[in-house]
This record gives structure tokens, C-alpha cells and sequence, in this order.
């Protein structure tokens, strides 16, 4: 197995958290938001932001850590590191304010050629609309998803960047196809009931009036990938943006109520929770 031992306990006990994760999204008040654009602006970051909470040493090593994906790319060289710091901060905040989990207060950025790769059993990769992987990082993922690792990828629109993604992900896994989840699927409901599959727009179409980022772009779509044994190991979220969501929550309180509180932050919570208990 490519995860560690501690990991495979730590999501033995994850299992609780669909159960007592029932802090209603109510209990944001005004002054509970986290900020938004603080950080990222000229050169990619090296490592992960941090929060300032102190973690338990006996969780040390077993406190979920959120892990951004750096990867090889054509056109603009940094779409890897969008919505950062805000998102990599705010997401792991709100893991620890309302569910049960353990979170590490720093997050970090990996490459798919680390060899610690498997430290970090959730992955999250977003704008693969320029993504060339090179053949070593083809090889790594292929490697850390067969192996117990779960990879999240979010925020990319259109049928052009979709070709890109299929044709990387179909040089990881050819034999492969991403299936598009139903809404009964558990991945919706395991901690928050969803009613729909969201499409999350970034704030600056929002604050523009429109509904959607592209008009290729009219519905939200989340694909799995799958083992010989049925286990997801990857979500493709696709014309939607969870990171926006998460990175621009504190900067205007419609779009945190409409994108944020609604939809960002529980399916995103639903996803990790999925990830570390399947």
C-alpha cells in the first residue's frame, strides 16, 4: 500500500464524522469569515500556507493535511497554484470548525514525482486546462491512485480544457473512463445533503451577473475514476470552481451565502470525508 499505516487508521476513525460533523453552516456569523485575496500575486508559492492553531502532538503525524498539486503545464506556467494561499487556509479552517477531524494547520504543495507523495493520502489539482504532465509525473499519479491516494480536481471550464484534462488523465489510466456520479451518489450526501449538483462560479462572474464562466459552460459536471475494485480515486469537478468558493468567502456575504456556506464548503467536506473513509 502506497499510504501509511497511521493513515489507514486515521480513516477507520473518519467514519465517525458523517455522524457527529452536524454543525450547521447557521453558526457562521458576519465575523466568522475568513478573508479573501490576501496572498498569491507574482511568483508561485514553494510551500503550503498556514494557519495559526496548534495541533495535538499525539495527532502529529495522523491530522489530515491538505496538499495542493504542483504540476507540469503549456500557456500560463502557474495555473496550478490559483487560489492561493486564501483556499489552501480557509478549506482546512473550516474541516476543523465543523467536523470531528484532526487538521494540520500547514498545508503544502507536492509534485507527483515526490517520494513522499504518499504521505498525503487526498490530493487536490485545479485548473488542468493547460496541464501537461510529464511522463514521470503520468507515472506517479498512476503509481498514488492505484496504491489508496484520492486526487480531487476542480476549477476548469469548457469543452477545450476538458480535452486537455481527458487526454492526461487518459495517459494515466487508458483503460479508464470517468463516469459521471448520479446525484444519489453517497459522495453528495455523506455529511451534507446536497439537492443538486453545483455550479460554483468565481466571484468576479458572479459580481459581473452571470451565471456560468464560459458558454460551453452551462452544467456542472463530477466524473469519478475508478479501480478494478469499485473504489473512487479520483472526482473530476468540472465547469464549477469549489476553490473559489472557499478562497473568496469573506470578501462579500451574498456570494458567501449563495456559493460558499451553500455548496463550497459542504461538498467539500463531503469529498475529504469520502476520500478518507472508502
Amino acid at each position: 500500500m502506497i499510504l501509511k499505516k497511521t493513515w489507514i487508521r486515521w480513516s477507520l476513525a473518519m467514519a465517525v464524522v458523517a455522524i457527529i460533523a452536524g454543525v450547521v453552516f447557521a453558526q457562521f456569523g458576519p465575523g466568522a469569515r475568513l478573508g479573501g485575496r490576501r496572498g498569491f500575486r507574482g511568483s508561485p508559492p514553494e510551500f503550503g500556507a498556514k494557519n495559526d492553531w496548534e495541533i495535538d502532538e499525539h495527532f502529529q503525524h495522523d491530522a489530515f493535511r491538505f496538499a495542493r498539486v504542483k504540476y507540469s503545464s503549456y500557456g500560463w506556467r502557474d495555473k496550478w497554484a490559483v487560489d492561493f494561499p486564501e483556499s489552501d487556509l480557509n478549506l482546512p479552517h473550516r474541516l476543523r470548525e465543523l467536523t470531528s477531524m484532526e487538521v494540520h494547520p500547514q498545508s503544502v504543495i507536492v509534485e507527483l514525482t515526490d517520494e513522499k507523495l504518499s504521505d498525503y493520502p487526498f490530493l487536490y489539482l485545479v485548473e488542468p486546462g493547460d496541464m501537461l504532465l510529464s511522463d514521470d509525473e503520468v507515472r506517479g499519479l498512476r503509481r498514488y491512485l492505484l496504491n489508496g491516494g484520492f486526487l480531487m480536481v476542480d476549477d476548469f471550464w469548457g469543452e477545450q480544457e476538458w480535452d486537455n484534462f481527458y487526454q492526461n488523465i487518459k495517459r494515466v489510466f487508458p483503460d479508464r473512463e470517468p463516469e459521471e456520479l448520479p446525484l444519489e451518489h453517497d459522495i453528495f450526501h455523506l455529511v451534507y445533503d446536497l439537492q443538486e449538483k453545483p455550479m460554483i462560479i468565481s466571484i468576479g462572474a458572479w459580481m459581473g451577473g452571470r451565471r456560468t464562466e464560459r458558454p460551453d459552460a452551462q452544467e456542472a459536471h463530477y466524473k469519478g475514476i475508478f479501480d478494478d475494485k469499485g473504489r473512487m480515486m479520483a472526482i473530476i469537478c468540472h465547469n464549477t470552481d469549489l476553490g473559489d468558493g472557499w478562497e473568496e468567502e469573506g470578501v462579500d456575504p451574498t456570494y458567501f451565502k449563495e456559493y460558499s456556506e451553500r455548496f463550497a464548503y459542504p461538498l467539500g467536506i463531503n469529498i475529504i470525508t469520502y476520500a478518507m473513509t472508502h
